[in-house]
């Protein structure tokens, strides 16, 4: 199973893939350098020293018949143009949010909700603090009732499986709705 990590720049899509993966996840991460000074907005992760240009994989073996792939996207907009390739045979997506740059989440989003890629919001609680409750933030990201809003911290093994654990309970669900009917 392909799921996606998707989500605006410096919100934890690597270190989402880094904590759940089984094996040494693949990153394609550069250092920041002055030249992207004036294209990258750093307002609220100043201390970020490094992006993904390109993707980040990992894997997670949950069966003998049932792997996920991870693929985190890259968060720059610069890079968005490799989203469409990565989301080729995607199952479902992560959209990871920082509450303290909410804007930063409104393309990947979007970009599920055009594809018709069914998707959860997880909010990435930076140093463990989760200063809003997930229906101010579904209010604020005007997501519809269907789309889960679950808190988390990218940095927890355990956090990070629950958000993917969730994700394969809706595509569970969507399935076997759809074969009933």
């Amino acid at each position: 199973m392909k799921i996606l990590i998707a989500g605006g720049f410096g919100v934890g899509k690597t270190t989402m893939v880094g904590s759940v993966s089984e094996i040494a996840p693949l990153r394609t991460e550069e250092p920041l350098t002055a030249a992207g000074l004036d294209v990258d907005d750093l307002a609220g992760i100043e201390e970020k020293r490094a992006t993904t240009v390109a993707l980040d994989f990992g894997r997670i073996t949950i069966g003998r018949d049932v792997v996920l792939y991870l693929f985190g996207t890259p968060g720059q907009q610069r890079f968005w143009f490799m989203w469409n390739d990565l989301a080729i045979g995607a199952l479902g997506a992560v959209v990871l949010v920082d509450v303290r740059r909410p804007e930063s989440s409104f393309a990947a989003i979007d970009f599920f909700e055009r594809r018709g890629i069914p998707f959860v919001v997880a909010v990435n609680g930076f140093h463990g603090r989760h200063p809003y409750p997930a229906a101010e933030i579904r209010e604020a990201l005007a997501l519809p009732e269907h789309v889960q809003v679950l808190l988390c911290d990218a940095r927890e093994r355990t956090s990070s499986r629950d958000v993917l654990i969730a994700l394969i309970d809706q595509l569970i669900d969507a399935a076997a709705g759809a074969a009933a009917s």
